[in-house]
């Protein structure tokens, strides 16, 4: 259900126009420009990392692996955040990383010596204290709802447990309480691990077809002015250019297109204030029969103006919709209401 998708698949739909054989699913996960653009906090547009504290947090982490966007997806969360810091020293060499117990160095050594996941309680509680899977699912389940009486009972079962393995009682309640601690807020790691593939197919994305991505982004959040003007603000930002709608050139979505040689956005006719998808559609029906409308009177005569109406029609005027007919914004503006008295009388001609 995430709206994430349907941009990817309508980016690689752009994409096919001139790379039939594009596939997302087989971009290389080590691309280091991808992590440079992170490591630089510029995700605006990117799943789950465009906040402007995640930002702040890939600056400090720098990522240079896939592992390291799964975990601050499941960390940047109210509880978890408090590790961050801890993340970002150890790896970069600035804390010691320390292990509880020398077998959980395998278990931890990616997350370097922290529990940021599910799964880590559980492979801990089958290393430390003989759990199987299934019954290391139970204590994760009573860590997370935080039973008394249920952790009471898996507390003494670990203790025992770890004592197979020479594990004094006084460290095996300190690990526990360490996880315990931990377990209530810990995170799935099969559903960061798929966030994060979605996040750093964004971001592979924006570096590498930034026009098609953000052509993709603004077509699904057409109805959102400020995210709009967010990604206007970022292509800026990016150097790329944005084309006004144009009657002639656009379309129901922000489409790509070449202008003096230069790739270019073009800002979409929907996403204009009172002009209808619907409409626009009808309108673009009309333009493939009959080819580029050659001047205004040339489209009034063959676009029914009950498509867009009043209110429609001012909302094309004014942002420059019709300035490919080097034709006065003021002049169609104040002659509308005349415009549609003629559409309707050419119309009942018609029929």
């Amino acid at each position: 259900g995430l709206k994430t998708l349907t941009i990817i698949s309508h980016t690689e739909k752009l994409i096919r126009k001139y790379n039939n054989n594009f596939d997302i699913s087989k971009v290389n996960l080590d691309d280091a420009k991808v992590y440079s653009m992170l490591s630089e906090g510029q995700t605006i547009g990117v799943f789950q990392l465009e906040s402007k504290g995640m930002q702040s947090v890939l600056k400090g982490l720098k990522p240079d692996r896939f592992e390291d966007i799964i975990a601050v997806v499941a960390l940047y969360r109210p509880g978890p955040m408090e590790n961050i810091p801890n993340y970002i020293n150890r790896k970069h060499g600035i804390e010691k990383i320390e292990y509880m117990h020398e077998r959980l160095s395998e278990i931890l050594s990616e997350t370097y010596g922290i529990f940021i996941y599910q799964e880590q309680v559980m492979q801990a509680a089958q290393v430390l204290a003989d759990y199987s899977l299934a019954s290391a699912d139970i204590l994760r389940r009573a860590m997370g709802k935080k039973d008394k009486k249920e952790m009471e009972m898996q507390k003494e079962k670990f203790i025992n447990g770890a004592s197979k393995i020479d594990i004094k009682r006084s460290k095996a309640e300190k690990i526990f309480d360490q996880i315990s601690a931990f377990a209530g807020y810990g995170f799935n790691k099969s559903h960061a691990a798929a966030y994060a593939l979605i996040a750093y197919q964004c971001a592979w994305l924006k570096v590498h077809y930034p026009h098609e991505f953000f052509a993709s982004l603004m077509t699904y959040d057409t109805d959102n002015v400020e995210k709009l003007s967010i990604f206007v603000n970022e292509l800026n930002r990016m150097k790329i250019n944005i084309l006004p709608p144009c009657i002639n050139l656009s379309f129901d979505q922000f489409s790509v297109e070449k202008s003096n040689n230069q790739t270019c956005i073009r800002y979409s006719l929907s996403s204009l204030k009172n002009v209808g998808n619907e409409a626009v559609k009808k309108m673009i029906s009309i333009r493939n029969k009959v080819g580029q409308f050659k001047t205004f009177d040339h489209f009034i005569d063959l676009v029914p103006q009950n498509i867009f109406g009043k209110r429609g029609l001012e909302s094309l005027t004014i942002s420059g919709s019709f300035d490919c007919f080097h034709i006065s914004r003021n002049k169609v503006f104040n002659s509308i209401s005349n415009i549609l008295i003629f559409s309707q009388r050419l119309e009942i001609d018609k029929s």
